[in-house]
């Protein structure tokens, strides 16, 4: 408040410009329709025949640099909320809502449980070692 008792609508800093809160991106949202459990390290692959998102009214800014980003080279969730500067868990719907839209899918990554054993990758090392 200022002395005259209105509110002050000062920013802390001048060059932080308009600020967009992640509900308002999401559409206060916290999952999508299409959202599975989407891993740090999932990685986000662009469709190969995805149309223009820049075309589709109901995609955000945020949505169409998701699609620009994967477009380039895949991404994981992490590096695509690094790259925005966005929580992860606004990425995570993002990412769920592209999904829907058929612009994107998602490779998980490899349950640690159906990975193989580390003795027999070992074994297979020293097999292939002695030959």
């Amino acid at each position: 408040m200022s002395a005259d008792g209105q509110a002050s609508s000062r920013w802390f800093d001048e060059d932080a410009g308009p600020v967009v809160r992640p509900y308002a991106m999401t559409r206060g949202r916290t999952t999508s329709a299409a959202q599975h459990r989407l891993d740090l390290i999932a990685v986000v692959v662009t469709e190969p025949d995805a149309h223009d998102p820049e075309a589709d009214p109901t995609l955000s800014p945020e949505h169409v640099h998701i699609v620009e980003l994967c477009r380039t080279a895949p991404q994981s969730v992490a590096e695509l909320a690094a790259e925005l500067d966005l929580p992860i868990g606004v990425v995570r719907v993002l990412v769920g809502d592209l999904v829907a839209a058929e612009l994107v899918h998602v490779n998980r990554p490899v349950p640690p449980a159906e990975l193989p054993d580390e003795s027999i990758l070992r074994d297979v090392i020293n097999g292939l070692r002695a030959l």
